[in-house]
């Protein structure tokens, strides 16, 4: 692992090879021959102009993630209020600023020039021509494969994040203005792209190639996934005549005049997903494989193989799950966990762990009913302390904010977990960003499965999912279904939101979510609690003290749930012990680990319990309450609120406004996004 970052040192050679800013991304040109000869002198020079690209991605994963934004659903949510950060997330685009996304926009288009010029370069080289023309595979032809991967796999995510945006520019110097390309278009040019070149690549576990590059195997998944992008339920602009000529659609599901946008599918959606089919089907059990594995047994003798997987991450090592990881290592920029992960109050350096931000929370309504008893999932999805910064854990509340304001969190990527947490620094942890798993990768086939009728392989695939998290098997599946697994499995990772478009969920999920949020935020206030159907209740105040764990022979990071403990109900949570890293002079006390009491049952406040437990050293606990006092702000406008003006979910980002300008008058934002 991390080998990639060491190809990093010849930095000056990418300069060279593309001579590309990310200001002038449309401008590139060609170096000279000498140039051309030098970055391909070996595989090893030719890889570490590749590393670079590499390198701009994770500053794309990283700094103002725009996977906040993507987060956004009906069971997750940015969770400061009325935040910039969060406007396209809350469906409020009208909001946005033009350039609120114009780093990870401009790098997308860097990296695709890049990866076009080094592809163009390898193309004249006499090793990999003579090894193409021969059918064979080696380091020539899959630096020259996975050049045009990541080049398709760049645009896809301009795609998924922009809508129709300018396409092909990478090859020539622009002179004159140019225009949207219609997303279709682009997918089809990626599809085709990659079809051309996965047969030079090494699948998985060849050649030396694991999951940090992109392989075969990666390119075979973003075949299937761009087809998934073309045939699903999207929102389209109706206002940019011709845009999408060639390209029929079926009846609007929603459409919004001011907006001039319509949510709908192409005709043909069944071409698209028929393909997307048989190539998420190589992956997950066909010759495309290569070495990827479904994790179903824990090794460390924990009893849970979910957690294991995500384990791999927080232990610095590539998981046998990754399709792909946007590799990392400290002290490089690293966004997981502080942006997404488990939060903390910790200082920004030196800290018992440093600051985490925690741009991901998970809406209560759902913590509370997602998961079903037993489901090993839910703890090491879903975690309701983070830590204090100094040594000990700490409850999160409910009300606006960020670290342990801001609600429940997610608890995958945890400084906490690993084992040897970075404490210099925040933002530094190291940890990679695995994007692409075999479990989302199951379940976007399954719902591929589902949508062309193939229901008995869809429910296969779902009681696997569900095998691994020790629940029962389902004896069917619906469209409602497999986005519930979605939300089960791969919550925080910002697929639920895009399972939900395709599927034509996402206004009707959105609109319930705030229905019963109201619904429930009145019974709390009318009687201090609220009792879901499963007999789970989420109340206004819970009781917490910090004990000392290791008096029982108990390490302070906590495994699966033990009811008879308060300090081990929720599972997968404590802290790391600090004092043996240089942040210890942060700890504070002995005491690290949080009891908690009346989480899923109701304490009457006033009642015998509550003083027992007070006795006992516990300490009443804001909790839903934040819920009541807030509801008007962050639990009413966070919570998808723009949906309640548009049925049309308006989610796409703004196209930066150098590009518009450069343009010369082609190129605008739609969506009732900015233009200036």
């Amino acid at each position: 692992m991390k080998k990639i970052f060491y190809a990093i040192a010849a930095f000056a050679a990418c300069i060279s090879l593309t001579q590309c800013k990310p200001d002038d991304y449309l401008s590139v040109s060609s170096p000279n021959k000498m140039d051309d000869e030098f970055v391909t002198s070996s595989v090893s020079e030719t890889f570490k102009t590749l590393a670079m690209c590499y390198r701009t991605y994770l500053s794309v994963a990283g700094g103002g993630n725009y996977n906040w934004n993507d987060s956004a659903s009906d069971c997750e949510y940015y969770p400061e209020y009325n935040s910039g950060n969060g406007r396209i997330g809350y469906l409020h685009p009208e909001n946005a600023s033009v350039d609120s996304k114009s780093g990870q926009f401009t790098n997308l288009c860097t990296i695709i020039a890049r990866c076009a010029r080094i592809a163009g370069i390898l193309e004249q080289k006499e090793e990999f021509i003579s090894a193409h023309d021969a059918g064979q595979v080696n380091d020539w032809t899959q630096l020259w494969g996975e050049a045009w991967t990541m080049w398709a796999y760049c645009y896809t995510e301009l795609v998924r994040h922009y809508g129709d945006v300018p396409f092909g520019l990478e090859n020539s110097v622009v002179d004159e203005g140019y225009s949207l390309t219609s997303r279709f278009d682009i997918l089809d040019a990626c599809i085709a792209k990659l079809k051309e070149v996965e047969s030079s690549m090494y699948y998985l576990g060849e050649g030396g190639i694991q999951a940090e590059r992109m392989s075969r195997t990666f390119a075979n998944m973003l075949i299937a996934e761009a087809n998934m992008m073309a045939g699903g339920y999207q929102t389209i602009r109706t206002d940019v005549s011709g845009l999408y000529d060639g390209v029929s659609f079926e009846g609007a599901m929603y459409s919004n005049s001011n907006a001039q946008a319509d949510f709908t599918r192409r005709s043909d959606w069944q071409t698209y997903y028929k393909e997307a089919q048989t190539y998420f089907r190589k992956v997950d059990s066909g010759d495309a494989k290569g070495t990827l594995s479904f994790i179903t047994t824990d090794d460390r003798g924990l009893g849970n193989p979910y957690q294991r997987s995500l384990q791999y991450v927080m232990d610095m090592q590539v998981s046998p799950e990754s399709i792909w990881e946007v590799g990392n290592m400290a002290p490089l920029q690293s966004e997981r966990p502080y942006s997404q992960g488990r939060p903390s109050d910790g200082a920004t350096k030196n800290a018992a762990p440093c600051k985490v931000f925690a741009g991901i929370r998970v809406i209560p309504t759902a913590y509370y009913q997602i998961w079903e008893d037993g489901d090993l999932r839910w703890d090491a999805s879903a975690v309701v302390t983070g830590s204090n910064g100094k040594g000990s854990e700490a409850i999160v509340s409910l009300i606006s904010g960020s670290r342990l304001k801001g609600g429940i969190a997610i608890n995958k990527w945890d400084i906490n977990k690993m084992k040897t947490p970075y404490v210099v620094a925040c933002r530094k942890s190291g940890m990679n960003f695995a994007f692409f798993r075999l479990d989302n990768t199951m379940l976007k086939l399954a719902q591929v499965d589902l949508a062309l009728g193939d229901s008995g392989e869809a429910l296969t695939l779902v009681n696997r999912l569900r095998a691994r998290a020790g629940v029962d098997a389902l004896t069917s599946v619906d469209d409602y279904a497999i986005i519930d697994e979605f939300k089960r499995e791969c919550i925080g990772d910002g697929d639920v939101k895009f399972a939900e478009l395709r599927a034509g969920k996402f206004t009707e999920l959105g609109k319930a979510m705030r229905s019963e949020l109201k619904t429930v935020i009145a019974g709390l206030e009318a009687d201090g609690y609220y009792t879901f159907d499963n007999g789970r209740t989420l109340s206004n105040y819970i009781w917490t003290k910090l004990v000392d764990l290791s008096g029982e022979g108990k390490a302070m990071n906590t495994y699966n749930r033990d009811e008879s403990n308060p300090a081990l109900t929720p599972g997968w949570r404590g802290g790391y012990d600090y004092t043996t890293t240089t942040s210890s002079g942060a700890v504070v006390g002995t005491e690290h680990n949080l009891a908690i009491e009346g989480l899923f049952e109701y304490i009457d406040p006033a009642g015998a319990e509550a003083a027992a437990l007070e006795a006992a050293g516990y300490k009443k606990t804001d909790w839903a309450i934040g819920m009541v006092n807030e509801q008007a702000n962050m639990w009413d406008y966070n919570m998808l609120s723009g949906i309640d003006n548009s049925d049309v979910p308006l989610y796409f980002h703004p196209i930066p406004l150098t590009t518009i300008q450069q343009s010369k008058g082609n190129v605008t934002n739609g969506y009732t996004l900015p233009n200036e």
